[in-house]
């Protein structure tokens, strides 16, 4: 069962959210966020990556990293910029991302669920980066950004969630990117034990973005032995028909040698060539080449593709094997200097970008993988390859805190 609880969350004053509420710490590099939050003295940037107010170059996770993120998280609560509410509440969260609309349950999950497999994961996570986050959360005594989670959507939630965000939000903001971001408290009992109930009946959750905050969340319940709020973890939780997953796509730095005629001789026993340029494959098993200034749409043979292995019938996994390693010779994507990713918000402009300019040799676009993909790897225990899914829109981190 999904053990669901409301909390009382510390959010944004609704006059200053847009200001606040900022991309998560981890789809940003220091500079790019030094750079956002330059002019802007309450963007959350400030919480979430507080190497931006230290001198460049400073050590990532030195200790007064964190101590001025519990500094600029001080300020806000201190300059009544955010403010915790007065009872426990659950709250609805609803992006729209141009015809793109989803909206979640703002709730804290189970560490101990987590723990005994009840909050099912499917990539592995990074000591360093798990270091990181309980440092963070630490630092704070509080979890600043919330876990992506997703179920298999149930009709009576539906309908509860479809008559709330009928009523008058509490915040409601279009952010500089053009994503609108809307909340809503709900906190009539009744309502409340609705919501319980319901997810009570759902057998697993599934982390869709999150693996290294859960992870961090979890760790921080067993050092404190569950003590205050540390036992549960700040989550938002969709139904499983409102993911959009876009493709995470691969730029290689040089042909390992080949020629690019004897690079393209040695796909053709691995892909069919269709029509079209390739740019934004349109079905699975279908990917996109870019090189030489023109794209390609080459299909997977279905000599590979028939495997009853799910991890194994992924395109991820199919490039991963036939192309990158044996073609290639990157044998592990997460430790080669040979290979970078690129994720698909960024469009295939960007791949053409990397490859026109000379600092790749080749792209290759990637159809999204699904989300019946990711919870039947998941529920068979399996783990994704690396860099498998983009999940947009983001969460905005400082929308909701919890408060440990």
């Amino acid at each position: 069962m999904a053990s669901v609880r409301p909390f009382a969350a510390l959010r944004p004053r609704a006059d200053l959210a847009r200001s606040i509420c900022e991309l998560p710490y981890d789809v940003m590099s220091s500079d790019e966020a030094r750079v956002l939050a330059r002019e802007n003295p309450l963007s959350f940037l400030h919480v979430s990556k507080p190497e931006i107010d230290l001198p460049p170059g400073a050590d990532l996770y030195s200790p007064a990293v964190y101590a001025k993120g519990r500094e600029n998280f001080t300020r806000l609560i201190r300059d009544d910029c955010l403010r915790q509410d007065v009872q426990s509440a659950f709250y609805l969260y609803r992006q729209i991302m141009g015809s793109h609309v989803q909206v979640g349950l703002v709730a804290t999950a189970s560490c101990q669920e987590y723990l005994a497999g009840g909050v099912k994961k499917h990539e592995l996570t990074r000591p360093d980066k798990e270091d990181d986050r309980v440092r963070h959360i630490e630092a704070l005594d509080s979890q600043t950004g919330p876990v992506f989670l997703t179920y298999r959507a149930i009709q009576a939630i539906d309908d509860f969630v479809d008559r709330t965000v009928t009523k008058t939000p509490a915040v409601d903001f279009t952010a500089a990117d053009g994503v609108r971001h809307t909340s809503w408290n709900v906190t009539d009992q009744g309502d409340i034990r609705f919501i319980e109930t319901e997810f009570a009946k759902i057998p697993f959750l599934y982390i869709a973005d999150g693996h290294h905050r859960s992870a961090a969340a979890a760790r921080v319940f067993q050092t404190r032995a569950g003590a205050g709020q540390s036992g549960r973890f700040l989550s938002v939780i969709f139904p499983h028909r409102q993911m959009q997953i876009l493709p995470y796509n691969r730029v290689l730095k040089d042909f390992n040698g080949q020629t690019a005629a004897g690079l393209f001789a040695a796909l053709e026993g691995i892909f069919q060539s269709e029509s079209g340029d390739g740019s934004r494959p349109r079905r699975k098993h279908q990917i996109g080449l870019y090189m030489e200034g023109r794209w390609q749409a080459l299909v997977f043979r279905e000599t590979v593709t028939q495997v009853s292995d799910p991890i194994e019938g992924l395109d991820v996994t199919l490039l991963q094997k036939l192309v990158l390693e044996p073609l290639f010779g990157i044998a592990d994507p997460r430790t080669s200097k040979r290979i970078n990713f690129v994720g698909g918000i960024r469009g295939p402009r960007e791949l053409e970008r990397l490859v026109n300019e000379g600092e790749y040799a080749c792209a290759f676009s990637m159809f999204p993988t699904g989300i019946e993909d990711l919870m039947a790897i998941a529920d068979g225990g399996g783990i994704m390859p690396p860099k498998s899914t983009w999940f947009e829109p983001k969460l905005r981190d400082g929308m909701f805190c919890h408060l440990l």
